[in-house]
């Protein structure tokens, strides 16, 4: 049985930029329903006023997080199979060509010193040993002020060349639009409910078309006429069909995801065709005799 472990980021009240006001809210919903509905074992939870874990603050300043990430990701505690999450709501910068999150104390004028790279957060995340790495991130906020390009280009490189699945709340452009009227940023609103019964979003692939869709739609009817496009990176390609939501997952989704297995493992490629085989065994909750005979003969090659 695959485990699902997560870290969950969201900050209202910024010390030395514009605050948000929807951003901590987020992050409780991400976390809430990744501990009810989706069966995470375990969530780590760091807002404005999260409570602290073991007696330790988590408080989303910088030290802290990065402490945190240090200790949690001092040796792998996950296997092939399982699978780590990271949501982060609030602001986001890219400055000299790297991009940032910006936590609590996080200074626009010294985003070098103060910001975290996103690419030691992805460094983090691959070292906990779970072979299914997902980063979702709202991080380019209406409110800031910001000028020239978002976030993105960095992780969009990394995902590509590690296989983290990184899904982003709009274009490198673009903003991420917080809507009054729910409360909710665009993106985190979508996403719920495409990872919820209301989407039925199983696969990795279907995400991404649900938030494509749903995210213009919902600026549409509440804020009118401005543009935010989230957008999905994934590579190989056969990674699209990884199953990230298995109560929902239908005969045919489980049945591509074998097609992508059996053609990794005919074409050697044994590292990803694991990964694959070990994902269709979990949509069948360990009922897979084709999952089983092919992980034996994968083990004996």
């Amino acid at each position: 049985m695959a485990k699902n472990q997560a870290i969950v980021i969201g900050i209202n009240q910024y010390r030395f930029m514009q605050p948000l006001q929807y951003a901590q809210g987020d992050a409780e919903a991400m976390q809430g329903f990744l501990s009810s509905e989706a069966g995470f074992e375990r969530v780590w939870l760091f807002t404005d006023n999260s409570p602290a874990i073991g007696g330790k603050s988590t408080e989303p300043f910088r030290a802290n997080l990065l402490r945190v990430l240090r200790q949690v990701f001092a040796q792998p505690f996950l296997s092939p199979g399982d699978n780590f999450w990271f949501f982060f709501s609030g602001h986001g910068v890219r400055h000299q060509n790297q991009d940032y999150l910006m936590p609590l104390d996080g200074d626009p004028d010294d985003v070098t010193h103060t910001g975290i790279p996103t690419l030691e957060v992805t460094q983090f995340l691959r070292q906990s040993g779970a072979d299914n790495v997902v980063m979702l991130l709202d991080a380019c906020r209406n409110t800031f002020q910001k000028a020239g390009q978002g976030i993105g280009l960095d992780l969009a490189q990394e995902s590509r060349r590690t296989g983290v699945i990184s899904i982003f709340s709009c274009s490198p452009n673009q903003y991420s639009y917080e809507i009054p009227t729910l409360k909710r940023g665009a993106f985190t609103h979508a996403l719920l409910e495409g990872l919820s019964i209301r989407g039925r979003c199983a696969t990795v692939e279907r995400l991404d078309q649900y938030l494509e869709q749903r995210v213009p739609e919902l600026l549409q009817t509440h804020l009118g006429d401005v543009s935010q496009r989230p957008y999905t990176i994934v590579e190989p390609r056969e990674r699209a069909h990884l199953i990230l939501m298995p109560q929902y997952a239908s005969l045919a989704e489980i049945s591509v995801l074998k097609n992508d297995a059996y053609r990794a493992q005919t074409h050697n490629q044994l590292d990803l065709a694991e990964q694959l085989w070990l994902r269709v065994l979990g949509a069948a909750n360990g009922q897979e005799v084709d999952a089983v005979k092919a992980l034996q003969n994968i083990a004996v090659q």
